[in-house]
């Protein structure tokens, strides 16, 4: 009964027929089906996690997020095994839970099979890595996230470049005169909170009309400096968020919003809610109680929380939004919105041009320096935020794919599959309450 809900459900109704789905998977959830297959995954997921945890004591960050039993992450701590040796048990795993017959398994229980197995590809890449084997950017991206990006040349870009240098007035190079229009809108410091606070709430707002969040969630916010990165969200369990924003480089206003949603609502706090309370709560998958940074699961979370931020304030609703409420937060002219937005919508088609710099940086063809201005010239910013993309990159390597792959990739996916907004919101939060791949958006 389940199966065939699941193969022959129509995508354009998926939304109104959530509900039925739910409840057939409660009743699944207690079927002789699905307890035999939980007693044959249940032991190998445990063993992921003790396996990723050990591999956090290897390289901090490897785990992004734990909230599982504190004596797995004790065990981690004492069990100090050569790099080798954990290698070997990494494969053996994978081994065991491929060796799995699938045939008879609840469809639901399928997908968590190849979710292990994918995690885990990732967990040898990773592993390879840390052993000093050095991975060209596609080998690597494929490794660890399941998925590598097309890299077109930079030349490609030079028409999109004349475009955009014909919008924009002033004196200077391209990237300084983008830089010298950009910093009109940017959100005083001492504003920055009573802007980001509204920005999220209204995030928050526009989720919850269509997921219903778990009863208790909340996050804190904290603005903090000396970061690679522009936003981070670190979940901390019991639908608990810390998000922190990065204030090294003045924030332009469009960032309240798009950081609002990608590290809150519909993004990372929820992505993680939903996957605690319908995974690792109400099903017991415990394996769902940790995050594994360098895996195909942050192509689901990165991908998904940019692409929230269109689901959210689709069409102009967004520069809407930012026109009657930030705006005045912040102190800056709501008339002046639509020449700000002209210019980030102009940006959007060099989406790929971090990519191809990423590319020839990590291989090799590229110094650092050459890397930097390059990001100055293609990516229309001034140096010194050049210099933090590229730490970035030098930090999280080829992770940046994570964020405009996934994007689209999400994007095509449900928009692909839902042909209303109501629809749309019903299939991302499956997206987000299931064991979802990269592979599961194809």
């Amino acid at each position: 009964m389940t199966k065939k809900i699941i193969i022959l459900f129509s995508a354009s109704l998926m939304f109104i027929a959530s509900s039925v789905e739910q409840d057939v998977e409660k009743v699944t959830a207690l079927s002789t089906e699905q307890i035999e297959a939980d007693k044959i995954l249940d032991p190998l997921a445990i063993e992921y996690i003790k396996l990723s945890l050990e591999m956090d004591e290897k390289e901090a960050g490897y785990v992004d997020a734990y909230y599982g039993p504190a004596s797995y992450k004790e065990e981690a701590q004492k069990h100090k095994r050569e790099l080798s040796t954990l290698g070997k048990a990494i494969d053996n795993l994978k081994s065991r839970i491929e060796a799995i017959s699938s045939n008879n398994l609840p469809i639901l229980s399928q997908r968590r099979q190849d979710f292990l197995s994918a995690q885990l590809t990732a967990a040898q890449t990773r592993h390879k890595m840390l052993s000093g084997e050095t991975l060209d950017f596609r080998s690597e991206a494929i490794g660890l996230f399941a998925v590598a990006p097309t890299i077109k040349p930079l030349s490609d870009y030079d028409a999109i470049i004349e475009k955009i240098d014909a919008i924009v007035p002033g004196e200077g190079t391209l990237p300084e005169r983008i830089n010298a229009f950009e910093n009109q809108y940017n959100i005083p410091k001492d504003r920055l909170k009573v802007v980001f606070d509204a920005a999220i709430a209204e995030c928050k707002k526009r989720t919850a009309q269509y997921i219903a969040l778990p009863k208790g969630e909340r996050f804190t916010l904290e603005f903090v400096t000396d970061k690679s990165w522009s936003g981070y969200n670190y979940y901390q369990g019991q639908y608990e968020s810390l998000i922190q924003v990065n204030t090294d480089l003045p924030i332009r206003i469009s960032r309240a919003v798009d950081l609002g949603c990608h590290e809150g609502y519909p993004g990372h706090h929820t992505l993680n809610m939903l996957l605690e309370k319908h995974l690792s709560k109400d099903r017991g998958w415990q394996e769902f109680s940790i995050y594994p940074l360098y895996s195909p699961q942050s192509l689901i979370a990165e991908g998904s929380a940019n692409y929230g931020i269109d689901l959210a304030f689709p069409n102009d609703e967004k520069i809407k939004f930012e026109q009657e409420t930030l705006y005045p937060l912040a102190g800056l002219d709501p008339n002046s919105a639509a020449a700000y937005q002209k210019l980030q919508d102009a940006r959007k088609d060099l989406a790929g041009v971090r990519f191809t710099i990423s590319s020839h940086y990590l291989n090799g063809e590229i110094n650092r320096d050459q890397a930097i201005a390059l990001t100055q010239k293609y990516g229309l910013v001034n140096k010194e935020r050049a210099r933090q993309t590229i730490d970035f990159t030098d930090q999280y390597r080829s992770y940046v794919i994570n964020y405009g792959l996934g994007q689209k990739m999400v994007a095509d996916y449900i928009e692909k599959n839902a042909s209303h907004q109501t629809a749309r919101w019903g299939l991302m939060e499956r997206l987000l309450s299931e064991p979802s791949l990269p592979k599961d958006l194809k």
